[in-house]
């Protein structure tokens, strides 16, 4: 557990889960931080490995016996353990490993012995720093206070990271077909930290010990600082996670759900693993057909009975007393049997359909704005609704200006996988770079699968999460950063288990090195906020691709002296830098630094210019992982506009495996003495030896003072 004298140390930051943002825009999260696939998808599936191309018969899952003796540890809402996600009846699981040391605690609603087996394997909560905050117990009539979820988010991100596998799971008539975890039969060990009002430093730090404690090989958290990320030693996730760096304990975070802004990714320590979230190639069309014979492609999760072919009148809700559905504020005279065309914002999306239902409505068509684009996220809406972009809401509001007695229906066709539109895609909420804390280190590190991802849900919450709602659900479908993180989770136990004597950093080199930037039609993966190719400060170092880290050829590595020497050079004193080590010693920064906090040996370049003739120089180690001892890789540079670039040596040629090499990297500005269009510029270092491509993005940044517009 924490020393006391830190958690005094340490402001009260309150946290948040990375909370679905299937439930709620990001705006209305004031106290919370609740931080809350690709392509080649075989039909019938649901499960995010077929996603990511994980194969029974070959490749990472049977190289590492499906993480079968990985636990993975889920700081979150808690677990609701009866679900077929947490059987052990099906799949042989021996018990865990004997490394492992946690236990499953009996509390309230919660029966530890009938809850946990050789799947589930850990089950406890933390509360004290809630209480403490809040001046007052936890309210037990409105949620559990033992390691039962009763709000949904932790068992989902649990199953999505290490579920086991489920036939015919499902939502309602939606994603039909097996469910299963990245890591399929690694452990589960589930942390309760995040309340009705939030999760609190204390709490946070606390189960992080606990869980490297109890001896967890990874640590998932879909939880993160509300706005932006705050300093490292004020922050209970980079603390935590630099106590697991040090025991060899990988840390999957959630990037947030505040994109499309600048500097709004969170988690963003370089010892942490931060993940943004992408589309799939799996769809849920539900189109809006107007009177006037056009329709518009739009996404939904209603189940309930479709509208006839019959059209409806067709009214906007602006013109009803909210544009944007607020609950008590639509005018039920002009609303009661219409289809309602609302705009996006402010208050959750599902609640806008239940305003609606209350004020008497048929339907909803609910509108993107300027701000979201065409991102489409579907939802579980209790009325008929479907979800269209920015283009198409203008269009249909144009319409019903423009016409006496404007109409329209909504025709849902159920699941649809396939090309079209390409996938994977940046989604709009997810959070990005540059780091807030330190320009210099790449953030976020890679995307994964976020929007629409089916996984196990609580039996306590309708899968809205509306006071209105009754229906209860096994399995819920929901979107979020939240979703995003525990795929890397997954991925991260699995090759913990194929490689146990890679580092935290090694791991995560190997899952950066070797992700993807093509979407499936073989073009740069788009930004769904603006429609254009995505940036590294979007997507990092792209998407991952699991079976292609197995063997990524060359690896850049970091211990926890590296960490502290990258302490001292963004100017952390001795007191602060004992905050992380958290063992009494002091750091030295006059003898353990870093030339510049670019030069920690990271799997990515992120370059500051100070002037439009600056000159930057970095250093990297690279390790030979591969199968060839005397393996020659050359490095290709694709070179950031208005940058030179050059590395020495352009060739590494090892004579063993195991061998670590050593190279510099000089970006020089170019010499214009204005940089036109945008302060921003991209590209990538590749190192290839004709089996590897080891491939590390770059971003550049100059002085906003030497844009100019033309």
């Amino acid at each position: 557990m924490a020393k006391p004298f830190l958690l005094l140390a340490l402001s009260i930051v309150v946290f948040a889960l990375l909370f679905s943002e299937a439930y709620s825009e990001q705006e209305t999260r004031s106290t919370y931080i609740v931080h809350v696939s690709p392509a080649h998808a075989p039909p019938q599936s649901s499960s995010s490995p077929a996603l990511l191309r994980l194969s029974a018969s070959s490749g990472l899952w049977p190289l590492s016996h499906f993480a079968s003796s990985a636990v993975v540890a889920v700081l979150d809402t808690g677990i609701w353990p009866s679900r077929p996600s947490f059987s052990d009846a099906d799949s042989a699981l021996p018990p865990p490993p004997s490394s492992w040391r946690g236990s499953c605690v009996s509390a309230a609603s919660f029966n530890a012995s009938a809850a946990c087996n050789n799947k589930l394997v850990g089950a406890r909560f933390f509360y004290k720093g809630y209480e403490a905050a809040m001046g007052r117990p936890i309210d037990e009539s409105r949620e559990s206070k033992s390691p039962l979820d009763t709000e949904g988010h932790g068992t989902h991100t649990a199953s999505t990271a290490a579920g086991a596998a489920v036939k015919g799971a499902g939502f309602y008539g939606y994603a039909r077909g097996v469910a299963q975890g990245v890591a399929t039969a690694a452990r589960v060990a589930a942390y309760k930290i995040c309340w009705a009002s939030g999760c609190f430093d204390s709490d946070i730090l606390a189960a992080m010990d606990a869980a490297i404690a109890d001896g967890a090989d990874v640590i998932s958290l879909s939880v993160g600082a509300n706005g932006y990320a705050p300093p490292f030693h004020r922050d209970s996730i980079a603390i935590g996670a630099f106590g697991a760096a040090r025991r060899g304990v990988v840390v999957s975070c959630s990037a947030g759900n505040s994109g499309p802004g600048a500097y709004t990714a969170v988690n963003v320590a370089p010892w942490i693993l931060t993940v943004g979230a992408s589309t799939i190639d799996r769809e849920f069309p539900a189109d809006a057909a107007l009177g006037d014979g056009s329709a518009y492609g739009g996404v939904s999760l209603y189940a309930g009975e479709p509208l006839n072919a019959t059209l409806l009148p067709l009214v906007y809700a602006g013109d009803c007393g909210s544009r944007l559905c607020i609950p008590g504020a639509l005018d039920a005279d002009k609303v009661a049997g219409k289809i309602v065309l609302c705009d996006r914002g402010l208050n959750a999306r599902v609640e806008k359909g239940s305003a609606v239902k209350i004020a008497g409505g048929a339907a909803m068509i609910l509108a993107n704005t300027e701000e979201n684009g065409e991102e489409l996220i579907a939802d579980s809406h209790l009325i008929p609704a479907t979800m269209v972009g920015q283009i198409a809401g203008d269009k249909i509001r144009n319409y019903i200006n423009s016409t006496a007695s404007p109409t329209a229906t909504i025709v849902f066709r159920g699941t649809v996988i396939g090309p079209s539109p390409p996938a994977p895609k940046v989604a709009s909420f997810s959070s990005r770079g540059p780091n807030y804390r330190a320009h210099e280190i790449l953030k976020p590190d890679v995307i994964a699968p976020g929007v629409n991802i089916l996984a196990a849900w609580t039996g306590a919450s309708s899968p809205t999460d509306l006071d209105i709602d009754p229906r209860r659900v096994e399995f819920n479908i929901i979107s979020g950063t939240s979703m995003a993180c525990p795929h890397v989770s997954g991925i991260a136990a699995l090759l913990h288990t194929a490689h146990p004597e890679w580092s935290p950093a090694a791991v995560k080199s190997a899952i950066m090195t070797t992700a993807y930037n093509l979407d499936n039609s073989g073009e740069t993966i788009r930004d769904l906020a603006t429609g254009e190719e995505s940036t590294p400060f979007v997507r990092g170092a792209g998407h991952v691709d699991p079976n292609s880290a197995l063997d990524p050829g060359l690896l850049y590595d970091a211990q926890v002296d590296d960490y502290i020497a990258f302490l001292c050079s963004i100017g952390y004193t001795a007191d602060q830098i004992a905050v992380f080590t958290r063992d009494g010693s002091t750091a030295n920064c006059s003898t353990t630094t870093l030339p510049s906090p670019g030069d920690l040996n990271y799997p990515a370049f992120s370059v500051l210019f100070s002037s439009h003739s600056d000159v930057v120089t970095y250093r990297r180690v690279v390790r030979n992982v591969g199968s060839s001892a005397d393996a020659v890789y050359e490095v290709a540079v694709s070179a950031p506009r208005g940058v030179n670039v050059t590395v020495s040596p352009s060739r590494l040629e090892f004579n063993s495996v195991g061998q670590s090499l050593s190279y510099e990297v000089t970006f020089a500005s170019a010499a214009n003495p204005v940089i036109v269009g945008d302060n921003y510029a991209f590209g990538s270092i590749l190192w290839a030896d004709g089996s590897h491509n080891v491939r590390s993005p770059v971003a550049v940044t100059w002085p906003s003072s030497l844009v100019s517009s033309s």
